[in-house]
């Protein structure tokens, strides 16, 4: 009883000293000195009254920052993953840009006009190095055409339909191809290996001027690879202790296991065998002698029906050629590649 009634007294007493203060304030200009007094003592108060508020809002400010930096970060991850696959791209296409610009460079020091083609698939059969392209009858593409990338010849088109075209490339067992060396023109017959990367010249005679390093090129003799196009390079002579041959092994020059863009050569219809190449005494029988195997090489590396005799008739033979020749012919050790071995006859004779 007694608590109560000393409660409803304070109560009247704040009650009557609020509306004294507020009367006070409207008409005594004094209380605002005295408010200013208030508001000092009275700050320390309200700090701390307000000291879980401010905590309360920098949780707060503290996980909604930790939230959007995560939706940021996995933003950010997402835009890294997507730039990564773009620069993977940029870097393929950068290098196919590349290997474009080297295969004009290529195009543009040609005379013959040329037709570039995609590389569309390779034959599986470790035995076969064939190759197709995505270049037709349509595109007027024919067998024996050749075919070289930037750095030099790759091989001959032996099968041709009307949108894509096969590739015998000049490292299959099956072919063969008149060559020359750049430094003092030596000519021999450039034979597969059936091993990728791996050419070789047979019954090059074990005298005969060739070493490491000598750049091989077309000869142009037979017509079917026109004179003067980087073939491979040597990397290695061997020679035999009482064999009068040596044993030449070639790196190709085209990248025959790389390149995907090729060129397709058209011959001009000018002659592109080097005067130098052929001796001027018997030069028409000796040309007569080679084009005709070279073709039937070409020809029979792309089908497997042999070429009739009539194909391969040659001109006459002067007196010189009627010479008994005793020296043994290369055994190509296949049907495709015998018929370059009049070719490498004449490398060996003196």
């Amino acid at each position: 009883m007694f608590r109560s009634s000393s409660s409803k007294w304070w109560f009247w007493v704040l009650v009557c000293l609020s509306l004294s203060l507020l009367v006070a304030d409207r008409y005594w200009s004094g209380m605002s000195q005295v408010r200013s007094w208030l508001t000092v003592f009275t700050a320390p108060l309200q700090w701390v009254v307000d000291v879980p508020n401010q905590v309360w809002s920098a949780a707060d400010r503290t996980l909604a920052n930790r939230e959007q930096l995560q939706q940021d970060n996995d933003r950010l991850r997402t835009q890294v993953l997507f730039l990564e696959r773009q620069v993977q791209k940029m870097a393929s296409t950068t290098a196919e840009n590349i290997r474009l610009r080297e295969l004009l460079n290529a195009s543009q020091r040609l005379d013959e006009r040329v037709l570039l083609a995609d590389l569309i698939g390779v034959n599986p059969d470790p035995f076969q190095h064939q190759i197709v392209l995505n270049k037709g009858s349509n595109d007027n593409v024919y067998v024996g055409q050749a075919v070289l990338d930037a750095g030099g010849i790759m091989g001959q088109v032996v099968e041709v339909g009307p949108y894509t075209s096969r590739v015998l490339l000049i490292t299959d067992a099956a072919h063969a191809i008149p060559v020359q060396v750049n430094r003092n023109g030596l000519r021999a017959i450039a034979f597969g290996e059936g091993v990728p990367g791996v050419l070789s010249l047979e019954h090059v005679p074990d005298t005969a001027d060739i070493t490491k390093g000598d750049l091989l090129i077309s000869s142009g003799l037979g017509g079917r690879f026109p004179y003067g196009y980087p073939v491979g390079e040597v990397t290695e002579v061997i020679h035999d202790p009482g064999e009068p041959f040596a044993l030449v092994k070639v790196k190709p020059s085209a990248q025959l296991d790389r390149s995907r863009h090729v060129l397709l050569l058209f011959p001009s219809p000018q002659p592109l065998v080097d005067p130098a190449a052929v001796p001027a005494e018997g030069a028409d029988a000796q040309a007569g002698s080679v084009a005709a195997p070279a073709s039937n090489t070409a020809a029979n590396a792309g089908t497997s029906t042999p070429q009739k005799p009539a194909a391969t008739a040659s001109p006459a033979p002067s007196p010189d050629a009627r010479k008994p020749d005793n020296k043994p012919k290369p055994a190509a050790g296949n049907a495709h590649t015998s018929a370059a071995t009049p070719a490498a006859k004449k490398v060996a004779t003196p």
